[in-house]
């Protein structure tokens, strides 16, 4: 059997996955809440009830109160259970009494019902002002908002923005970033 072929936006994006990644440990913590400051004002603004967040991986804006503030506001709040590769994420419904179980690649998910968001929270390593987003390297969210086709909203700090991201044809960009300044929305 042959090696699979890495191209050279394959190695582009690796060199740059290393780099924001580093690039975001060195963010200060205190810019965290006011990102989900930031992301909750949003969200309540919307329509939507049935949120997809995520629970922090090493190094990530921990949503955790955000999630917390949400079923507060009344909203319903999903996370995603990691598939095996080429498939979509899937969501359950968490509450803060939820029983958490540990998934594929470091991440937990809720005990719960699976649901459909009707809005999604994305997280990123990079961004631009085009909307697209330097993710981890799965394609799970890419393959995720293709199917769901809801509104997605990446997350992180203004210094995780680029002038410019890669893309590949399978990445879609998100409808908006949040960074603790506040929205960037982006043109349809």
């Amino acid at each position: 059997m042959a090696a699979p072929q890495i191209s050279s936006l394959d190695l582009e994006k690796k060199a740059l996955r290393l780099e924001m990644s580093q690039r975001r440990s060195g963010m200060k913590a205190g810019l965290e809440s006011a990102l989900r400051a930031e992301l909750f004002r949003e969200i309540v603004s919307q329509g939507s009830v049935r949120i997809a967040a995520v629970w922090p991986l090493a190094g990530e804006v921990d949503l955790r109160p955000l999630c917390h503030d949400l079923v507060g506001a009344g909203k319903q709040v999903l996370l995603p259970e990691t598939p095996p590769k080429g498939q979509p994420l899937v969501f359950r419904r968490w509450s803060p009494s939820a029983i958490m179980h540990s998934g594929r690649f470091g991440t937990t998910y809720p005990e719960g019902a699976v649901e459909t968001p009707d809005l999604v929270l994305v997280p990123l390593l990079a961004f631009d002002r085009a909307g697209y987003r330097l993710g981890y390297g799965g394609g799970y969210y890419d393959r995720t908002l293709a199917v769901l086709r809801v509104p997605a909203i990446g997350y992180g700090f203004s210094a995780q923005e680029l002038p410019g991201v890669p893309v590949g044809p399978y990445d879609i960009p998100l409808s908006m970033i949040i960074t603790e300044h506040g929205p960037i929305r982006i043109a349809p």
